[in-house]
């Protein structure tokens, strides 16, 4: 007798824990969307500022990762993971609604909108440790690659509609007053947020020198040639990709002298491809491996950021929207196997110290990248500069191909602290 497979239900329908999540980070990204082009917008046509501010602006978002990362993360372990997302939204709230009240007084500057733009990084960073701390306690082991696919898919598509809805509403209503649609998705996310039902592992209860549990969090970030390789790689990435992505409105709008509504097209072009590669990425591990799928998405992701310099204005504009397109599949699946290797080999406790230092190195090169982009923009003139960043951004791919990973062909057989000349052998 055969036995007849009954197709299991998605994560989304039988985990409220998971979908609760899933929730809170899809309208949130929305809002982070639409923000991310506001702001630069704000600071271009609203307050005129200069080319070197424009780029760095992109990059203060990111900045406490790498000033804050490490004391929040170890703080983040040892507080309840929940009431550390839900005031973190409130700070958010409370910190965006002074700009379009300024605004509407006629008293914003580029000063408040650095300074804001820092705070709701801050704020992001509280969340985004709790948030990823969370996750593999929301699903088992074996639902990470399936999870974070998922969060990465809908994340994807929530940008991709927020970038392309923050093109029409700066040109219809305004930058300043299109925030408000970050403070609503954000009230959003707060009652999703509230409505976690979740029993959290025990807070890290070892003794509390916050020095030393940053030195922990740094060498287990450190410890094997696994992490390293996936912190490397993430790392030359963001610093070439965020110099590019920092100097995309520049060359929008100021060098090629086309509308607001061609940026978020392009930026949404990114969004949908890492919303198709979040959808296809269990799919595409399980034909071809974890491994291979890590080490060489980003080879055609160095392409598609090249595309950008063939950009012309009009139709020629979409050679950039197809490049930027396969650019978000292709980093979608890197993102999600390499998450996914993380939060399966770290212990709960560790998670929020594990992310912070990984976040510092990576997410940090964010912040470093935009104010070099905005200095050589000055220095040099945007295309170079963008040119520049896409030749740094070559540097992952190599990491990725000829680093410790180059033999694995699945990166889940690697247990916590084994080297990869081990799981090789298993081949």
């Amino acid at each position: 007798m055969t036995e007849t497979l009954v197709p299991q239900k998605s994560l989304l329908v039988r985990n409220r824990n998971f979908r609760a999540l899933w929730l809170s980070s899809t309208v949130g990204v929305l809002g982070t969307a639409v923000t991310s082009i506001a702001f630069p917008v704000i600071a271009v046509i609203e307050l005129q500022a200069s080319d070197f501010a424009v780029a760095a602006l992109a990059g203060m978002t990111f900045l406490p990762w790498l000033l804050l990362g490490l004391p929040v993360g170890v703080w983040v372990d040892r507080w309840p993971r929940k009431p550390v997302m839900i005031w973190s939204l409130i700070a958010r709230i409370l910190v965006l609604a002074t700009l379009p009240v300024a605004f509407w007084c006629g008293i914003m500057s580029i000063a408040q909108l650095f300074v804001v733009s820092f705070l709701v990084g801050l704020s992001a960073v509280f969340f985004t440790l709790a948030d990823q701390a969370l996750i593999p306690q929301a699903v088992s082991k074996d639902e990470l690659v399936e999870g974070n696919g998922l969060m990465t898919a809908s994340s994807a598509s929530a940008d991709a509609a927020g970038r392309g809805l923050a093109g029409w509403l700066t040109v219809a209503f305004g930058a300043s007053n299109s925030l408000l649609v970050q403070i609503a998705t954000s009230v959003a996310s707060l009652f999703a947020i509230s409505s976690l039902k979740l029993e959290e592992a025990q807070p890290y209860q070892g003794e509390r020198r916050i020095f030393r549990e940053m030195k922990d969090g740094l060498r287990y970030t450190f410890s094997t040639g696994p992490l390293r390789a996936i912190l490397f790689n993430a790392a030359l990435w963001n610093l070439g990709g965020s110099m590019v992505a920092s100097l995309l409105v520049l060359l929008v709008l100021r060098t090629l002298n086309e509308s607001e509504i061609w940026l978020g097209v392009l930026l949404a072009a990114a969004s949908v491809g890492g919303a198709l590669g979040g959808i296809t990425v269990k799919r595409a591990t399980e034909r071809f491996g974890s491994g291979p799928v890590w080490r060489y998405s980003m080879v055609p992701g160095v392409l598609g950021y090249a595309s950008l310099l063939v950009m012309t204005p009009g139709y020629g504009m979409l050679w950039g929207v197809l490049g930027l397109f396969l650019m978000g599949v292709c980093v979608a699946w890197n993102i999600v196997v390499g998450a996914a290797f993380r939060q399966r080999v770290c212990p709960p406790a560790m998670m929020g110290r594990l992310g912070a230092a990984s976040r510092m190195v990576s997410w940090g090169m964010l912040g470093i990248a935009s104010i070099l982009g905005g200095i050589l923009a000055e220095l040099v003139g945007i295309w170079t500069a963008v040119l520049i960043g896409v030749v740094l951004t070559a540097g992952a791919p190599l990491v990725a191909i000829f680093g410790p990973l180059r033999h694995v062909k699945r990166l889940e057989d690697l247990e916590p602290g084994q080297e990869p000349a081990a799981a090789a052998k298993k081949d």
